[in-house]
């Protein structure tokens, strides 16, 4: 199987860096894994409606851009359904074997998804109705995958 996340802007902050990295070198005897950083757009703190649905769909081409056309896309939505740990591995599984094995989740920028995007999903995921910075789902859903292939695999998930 092969799971990808594509993000929106670059990951600086280092710890972050490193979980991921973490989480990703734990993946390596099971899966392909990569993570795809696409530039954000840059843009002044406050902007008009139009500008931010312009900004949205820069990304989302962006975005787009690197998603193959055989790929399960899931997007990162607020509005998205609810997954626990073990109904994400289900879905990782029945995909893998009903679906296909190239996996896209997508986590948008500050401003969200292009519309665009959200039509070339399949699925929408939601970790809750709180907000939460970009840059940290990239760490939460990395974890995820791997608790997934943990819980897929009948092994036990070392914290």
């Amino acid at each position: 199987m092969f799971i990808q996340i594509i993000a929106v802007g670059k990951l600086k902050e280092k710890y972050l860096v490193q979980g991921i990295a973490e989480y990703a070198k734990r993946l390596t005897p099971y899966i392909k894994f990569q993570v795809v950083e696409v530039p954000d757009e840059k843009a002044p703190e406050t902007m008009s409606e139009a500008e931010v649905l312009a900004v949205k769909a820069r990304e989302g081409e962006r975005i787009l851009a690197h998603v193959k056309s055989e790929a399960h896309v899931i997007a990162l939505a607020i509005d998205g359904k609810l997954w626990s740990s073990e109904e994400l591995a289900a879905e990782l599984d029945r995909l893998g074997t009903y679906g296909t094995s190239h996996v896209v989740f997508i986590i948008g920028g500050s401003h969200g998804l292009a519309d665009e995007v959200m039509r070339r999903a399949q699925q929408r995921m939601s970790f809750g109705r709180m907000t939460l910075p970009h840059q940290l789902m990239r760490l939460v859903l990395t974890e995820q995958v791997y608790r997934a292939v943990k819980i897929n695999r009948g092994e036990p998930y070392h914290k």
